[in-house]
Parts: C-alpha cells; structure tokens; sequence
C-alpha cells in the first residue's frame, strides 16, 4: 500500500461527488485550506478534520493489525 495517495483519492471523491473544496469544507465544518492541505498530502493536517471530511464523502477509516488476527 505504500503507493496510495490519499490526496488524490479524497480529490477524487470530492469530484465524484460534484463538490468543490469550499462546499466539502462547509459540509465538514472546517476551513477551505484544511481541504486543499489534505488533497496535497501535508502532514500537519489534525485527525479530527480529516475524519470530518472523510465523513462527509462516506469513506470510512478502518485500521488494521498484524497483532490483532
């Protein structure tokens, strides 16, 4: 998985679902720029706005570990 580009597929998403940064960052709750940083991969993004976002266009987060099987 190291080739996923998580900014392009949050961009992808967003087009697919006929928004544009300022309406995903309205519906979200957060600032136009924290869309733009999150579709060009910065790394000071916080958790809680990515997760807003995610929300938003129905991408759900699952963590996985070898640990737990």
């Amino acid at each position: 998985m190291n080739d996923f580009n998580l900014g392009e597929f949050v961009k992808s998403h967003r087009k697919q679902a006929g928004l544009t940064q300022l309406e995903l960052a309205n519906l979200a709750g957060v600032g136009k720029t924290t869309v733009f940083d999150i579709e060009k991969n910065k790394t000071s993004v916080h958790w809680d706005n990515l997760n807003a976002v995610l929300k938003v266009l129905n991408i759900e987060v699952l963590f996985k570990s070898p640990l737990n099987k």
